[in-house]
């Protein structure tokens, strides 16, 4: 049968969606493909995916025989057919695949990866009509993938949930095409090697987010302004970010004000008015802040300002501010919801003034690396029972995967659609 025979509109009736970018474009879809290095499968010809092998041979004839031929032959050819069908009846048992409904198919096709949920898209138009489900869409890990020019705009484009990309290479061509905005809620751009341009192009379709990580990327007063019109937001990972103005740090910061999660550590261009902007103007709302990396540009009257301002916060981390002094010891009593801080580093806070903080009834870690050595580490645990000291070196706010083991996972969201499974190498 040609191809033409097939494309048929679906039933309007359907409850499952065909709108796609690349639709039933073969190019499109071999073009996405090629980039993620993933090769399309050789299509067969449409009628022919429940049809045994051992008949194909007698459908792709050029020529017919003549009609006398045919006559002549009727006998023997029914009986041959009739046995052939009998046999594989009893060769190939089971329901034909054009038989399953919708639902099975789409259950079938979720337990593919990326590589084989586009190759079965080729298929036939019902497998590709079920193949850009949304429903197959939400979750997708792209982790260190080198992707081409629009890979990730097409992707989400998908209704794309949630989705991981941590240490991918994006290649710096900006795709120039429009797309409605993303429903992507949950993103992890965390060292990817990108330019602020592409950047720039995703960010600002991105309105729905309530979990992002541009760990260790260059940013830009756009960037961060596009990063504003997400009033849902509440977990923010900037930690190592650069390129942005205080004043763009200020609009973010006051537009979001539903966060409870801030890493705004190590941010290496960050001068003493960004850290005033970020003290100044964070949310109460925040449990969790990390404002560490800052040697000299923190001051103790920042921290007695961000105390007064989020006296919620249950997780602070103000590692390596070595401006910070004995007597901060008694603003952070303040903090009454306080478990987690981490003080690692800031070398003018001697250990004894440490003791100080086991009056804090909430408190459970303290992290007070390279201030606290070997020798004093045990006297100071057995002063402090109830809390467990230098117990993790790295922080997890605001971190969308904080486990060490290998993981597909961001803010607890498993994203199932990758490049890599064991059924597919």
């Amino acid at each position: 049968m040609h191809r033409k025979h097939l494309q048929e509109i679906p039933d309007q009736s359907s409850n499952v969606t065909t709108n796609f970018t690349w639709g039933w474009d073969s190019g499109k879809t071999s073009e996405l493909l090629s980039g993620m290095g993933v090769s399309t499968l050789e299509k067969e010809g449409a009628d022919s995916e429940n049809i045994p092998q051992d008949l194909l041979s007698n459908v792709n004839h050029s020529q017919s025989p003549s009609r006398k031929r045919l006559k002549s032959k009727e006998n023997d050819k029914d009986f041959v057919i009739a046995r052939r069908q009998k046999q594989n009846r009893e060769n190939f048992p089971g329901v034909p695949w054009n038989t399953l409904p919708d639902e099975l198919l789409l259950g079938i096709f979720s337990r593919l990866c990326l590589p084989e949920l586009l190759q079965v898209s080729c298929v036939c138009k019902r497998w590709n009509r079920l193949a850009i489900d949304e429903f197959l869409w939400q979750t997708i890990d792209l982790t260190g993938k080198s992707l081409q020019p629009g890979v990730i705009k097409r992707l989400l484009s998908r209704g794309v949930i949630a989705f991981r990309c941590p240490r991918a290479f994006v290649s710096q061509e900006p795709l120039v095409e429009h797309f409605s905005v993303f429903r992507v809620q949950h993103l992890d751009l965390s060292n990817c090697i990108i330019d602020v341009p592409a950047l720039e192009g995703i960010l600002s379709q991105c309105l729905k987010l309530q979990n992002l990580s541009l760990e260790g990327l260059e940013l830009s007063d756009p960037i961060v302004n596009y990063l504003g019109q997400n009033s849902n937001l509440v977990r923010l990972n900037l930690c190592g970010c650069h390129g942005f103005s205080e004043f763009a740090l200020q609009s973010l910061l006051n537009n979001c004000f539903r966060l409870d999660e801030l890493n705004l550590s190590w941010c290496f261009d960050f001068t003493a008015n960004h850290l005033q902007i970020a003290v100044e103007h964070v949310t109460e709302t925040i449990t969790q802040l990390n404002l560490s990396g800052y040697r000299k540009n923190l001051q103790q009257s920042d921290v007695c300002t961000l105390i007064r301002r989020c006296p919620k916060l249950v997780h602070l981390d103000l590692s390596d501010s070595v401006l910070l002094k004995n007597d901060c010891m008694q603003e952070f009593h303040q903090l009454i919801y306080l478990q987690h801080l981490s003080l690692s580093r800031c070398y003018d806070i001697i250990p004894e003034a440490l003791l100080e903080l086991g009056e804090i009834p909430t408190l459970k870690t303290l992290q007070a690396f390279g201030i606290v050595p070997e020798g004093i580490l045990e006297v100071l645990q057995e002063a402090l029972p109830q809390i467990k000291i230098n117990g993790s070196p790295f922080t997890t706010i605001a971190r969308p995967t904080v486990c060490e083991q290998r993981s597909q996972e961001i803010w607890g969201i498993e994203c199932r659609l990758s490049l890599h499974r064991p059924s597919c190498p």
